[in-house]
Formats: C-alpha cells, structure tokens, sequence
C-alpha cells in the first residue's frame, strides 16, 4: 500500500512507461491536482490516486502509461 503522506507538493509524476507526466500542485481527497504549465489559461488536470504504484525518491510513479493517465476537469 502506497503511503499517500510522502507526496509532496511539486513532486514529478511520471506513467507506467517513464514518461513525465506532470507535477503535484495540491493533494485532494481522492486525486491530485497538476500544476499548470504555460501561461494560457487552460483547464485543470488530475490523477486519481488510484493509479498510484508508488512513491520513490519523491517522484510519484503510476500504474498506467502518461497517455492514459491524464483526465481533464474544472
């Protein structure tokens, strides 16, 4: 069981595949918000921390590749 405590805000994410996948901004409930990245405005992204494998070195790493990983939400 991952320990949900050791992620800390402007921690990488990184898929199932190595890819980056973006960076803890805040840590809800039930998913994890991105930061933003660029200066248009642009909808929020989150994780859920479902797909959470584990936690290593600080890098949160998930179960699922980059691509899929993603969903958009206000």
């Amino acid at each position: 069981m991952v320990d949900f405590a050791k992620i800390k805000k402007n921690a990488e994410i990184i898929g199932a595949d190595g890819v980056h996948v973006g960076t803890v901004d805040q840590i809800e409930p039930h998913r994890i918000r991105l930061k933003k990245e660029g200066t248009a405005p642009r909808q929020n992204h989150y994780i859920s921390v479902g797909l959470i494998a584990d936690i290593e070195n600080g890098t949160v790493r998930l179960s699922a590749n980059a691509d899929v990983a993603v969903t958009l939400e206000d």
